[in-house]
């Protein structure tokens, strides 16, 4: 839909001039911008300024806040994005997708514009963590994704790019193939600008019928198509024998979800990519399966490949790059290297040379478990980096099982017992597999910072997971229910969970009582079109769904057998499907693993070595000592700090960022899922959050706040 809703204008401002860093002091007298997705083009989170520094951080008070309005009261929604701000204004994004524009030292409205013109609960899906900004002259654009395509906006206006694809919007469907028209894509992260290109990468279902994740180059002036680069290798292309030799024509994912990183010198754009689908089996793609799981070093002019290298052959374990790789300089063997650091969910920092792709510290491939499922080949061996240590637990022995009661410990220990464990790499299994660090890492989107001294700041999350794979069964009993319950395991089940009653991880609403709440019809159209987080599922068939409601409503309905067997088998190829993304946890929700279940972690990439590690986060009252899972990253500044939301307790901290040291926290209005970024107007230093919560069963917000000194 191209149609849009902007509010008046009701301040000017005259157009920033077009950086290629965002940390130049002398841009324009007074104000340093932070113009990119994660503060630069090499994605480090790190800020020259000093005005606020570790002897005034203890002083900092609210400047501003904006709320925009749009929360949902039922905890649903969240804001996962970093702004930019950009000669006083700062652009960001509402928990229904709203790309605004405010004066950054008031938190005053510019100027609002809707991609969805009102309809966000019929047509909006997904989050956004995310802009870019381009500039030429007198022409200033702001490039986002929502729903299902890409917009140009006008940065002083707010209005759509009429010259950019149709109506300043362009579809990302565009360039995967007349297959792939009808499935799901989406874009949380943003994609990059280079010259007068914009690349980007994409959201992908997980399950059977994923889009392909190719990496794509659009003209910013015109909305067209310039380059793919096929994450699936297609025929006479390199990394095409990694998999069976007919899968690029059905194969989906590989798909670059977490964002990229550019080096404007050498023309370079790194892209870390995710698994392939169907994310836990992996019996149609035997093979290492390239370019699922890489760091992928691209000619920004062409999108040809320089190096890759894969971090996880034939994954099954959702083993996602999960944010842009950071862009450094280090010290390493008595000489400056330009580097690229790439970290990973379960807890490892890859670090290369730039230009070569050659390893900085050894990586060793070690020898990984076979799989015992019907079909599936897991992949012999796996790389782990002999430096930096990794920076969240790999392993769960009994000696880890909870103390927190001896109610609780004896709940895990018997869970724990009949779980496969022991080693990483353990293949999913019919008995239940622990993940550690899980789905959500370790490492997550909200990436990393590294300051020029080398240093990387990161904060873990120390969750175990449990992958449990389920036989699936093609027959039916006659009854509709039945088979509706087969494909809501395989399609539904992931984020839903099998007794219906929604997840956290993902803000994922219940079902068992969704029948007094919407219709047959209503339903149907969730599934085909997405709403929020939920994406697409048009793919499947209109008997398909109808079975998956008659699943949901306990329907009677009968069908002859025959019909049930068609259904199912169409439904779903796989001999197993994942039983849903479960956390460990005892019998009162808590984490199955003793403390900390959260880090902040402080990695001198120029000796490979943990500089310090302290714990980070709380779970609640009384548990103020245990740390918290966390998504968004830290920033940290010249002035010696590292700033950082992120945690479950809805807090904001400020650290000294030499020694891991609490110097200021106050709290949030919800709880901060995002990174923060940190700027300058007229000689005044900020540092702002966006406070979306909806996470972990935490409430949602729909509020900026801005901190500065009195």
């Amino acid at each position: 839909m191209i149609s849009s809703l902007v509010k008046a204008w009701k301040y000017s401002f005259l157009p920033a001039l077009f950086l290629f860093s965002c940390q130049s002091q002398d841009v324009l007298e007074g104000n340093v911008d932070w113009d990119h997705y994660q503060g630069d083009p090499g994605s480090n989170q790190y800020s020259n300024l000093d005005q606020i520094n570790t002897d005034n951080a203890d002083q900092l008070q609210v400047a501003w806040t904006y709320r925009s309005g749009d929360v949902d009261s039922l905890n649903r929604t969240q804001i996962q994005c970093n702004p930019l701000i950009i000669n006083g204004t700062l652009y960001g994004t509402s928990p229904t997708l709203k790309l605004f524009a405010l004066d950054a030292t008031n938190g005053a409205e510019k100027w609002v514009f809707d991609p969805f013109d009102g309809q966000y609960d019929q047509f909006g899906m997904g989050v956004n963590r995310g802009l870019a900004y381009w500039a030429d002259g007198q022409q200033t654009r702001i490039l986002f994704s929502a729903g299902v395509n890409i917009y140009s906006v006008d940065a002083s206006t707010g209005l759509p790019d009429q010259a950019f694809g149709e109506g300043g919007a362009v579809d990302l469907h565009t360039g995967l193939g007349e297959d792939a028209q009808n499935l799901y894509v989406g874009s949380n992260s943003p994609g990059v600008v280079f010259q007068d290109l914009y690349v980007v990468g994409t959201r992908v279902s997980e399950a059977m019928g994923a889009a392909p994740g190719y990496i794509r180059a659009f003209d910013i002036r015109t909305g067209k198509l310039v380059w793919t680069f096929h994450t699936i290798p297609q025929p006479g292309e390199y990394g095409h024998d990694t998999w069976p030799e007919e899968s690029w024509r059905d194969m989906g994912g590989a798909n670059a979800w977490s964002g990229m990183s550019v080096d404007h010198k050498r023309e370079m754009i790194f892209v870390p990519t995710g698994s392939a689908a169907y994310d836990f089996y992996g019996g149609d793609r035997h093979g290492e399966n390239l370019f699922a799981n890489c760091l992928i070093a691209l000619d920004a002019n062409t999108g040809e490949r320089i190096w890759h290298f894969q971090t996880v052959h034939h994954d099954l374990w959702d083993r996602d790059l999960p944010a842009p790789p950071n862009l450094v300089e280090v010290s390493h063997d008595g000489q400056t290297i330009d580097a690229v650091a790439q970290i990973t969910k379960s807890g490892y920092v890859f670090l290369f040379d730039r230009e070569t792709g050659e390893p900085l510290f050894p990586i060793e491939e070690v020898e990984a478990p076979a799989s015992d499922l019907r079909g599936e080949q897991a992949w012999p061996i796996q790389p782990v980096p002999t430096k930096p240590p990794r920076f969240a637990r790999g392993t769960f022995s009994e000696e880890d099982l909870t103390q927190r009661t001896p109610e609780a410990h004896a709940y895990v220990r018997a869970i724990w017992q009949s779980l496969r464990k022991g080693q990483e790499f353990i293949p999913p299994s019919e008995e239940g597999t622990i993940l550690i660090p899980g789905f959500d890492g370790g490492g997550e989107w909200g990436g990393a910072s590294v300051d020029p001294e080398g240093i990387m700041y990161i904060n873990a999350s120390e969750i175990p997971w449990i992958i449990k794979m389920i036989e699936y069964s093609h027959e039916g009993d006659g009854y509709l229910a039945t088979t509706g319950k087969n494909i809501y395991g395989t399609h539904c089940q992931l984020c839903h969970g099998a007794d219906k009653k929604g997840a956290s991880i993902y803000t994922v609403p219940s079902l068992e009582d969704v029948k007094s709440r919407l219709s047959a019809d209503e339903i149907a159209q969730i599934i085909q079109n997405g709403r929020g987080l939920m994406p697409s599922f048009s793919n499947l068939s209109d008997e398909a769904i109808r079975a998956i409601t008659a699943f949901l409503f306990d329907s009677k309905e009968k069908v002859d057998p025959e019909t049930s067997a068609n259904l199912g088998r169409a439904g779903w190829k796989y001999p197993y499907f994942m039983s849903g993304y479960v956390r460990f946890y005892d019998h009162e929700g808590y984490p199955a693993i003793d403390p900390p279940w959260g880090t902040l972690n402080a990695i001198d990439l120029n000796r490979g070595e943990i500089k310090w590690k302290v714990t980070f986060g709380s779970h609640g009252e009384g548990m103020e000592d245990t740390g918290s899972e966390s998504y968004g990253g830290p920033v940290t500044t010249a002035g010696g700090l590292l700033m950082i939301g992120a945690s479950m307790d809805e807090k904001f901290r400020v650290y000294n960022k030499e020694n891991g040291t609490l110097i200021w926290e106050t709290d949030l209005p919800a709880a901060g899922y995002a990174t923060p970024a940190t700027y300058a107007v007229d000689g005044k230093q900020y540092v702002v959050i966006a406070c979306g919560g909806g996470k972990l069963g935490t409430k949602s917000g729909d509020t900026y706040v801005a901190f500065a000194l009195p």
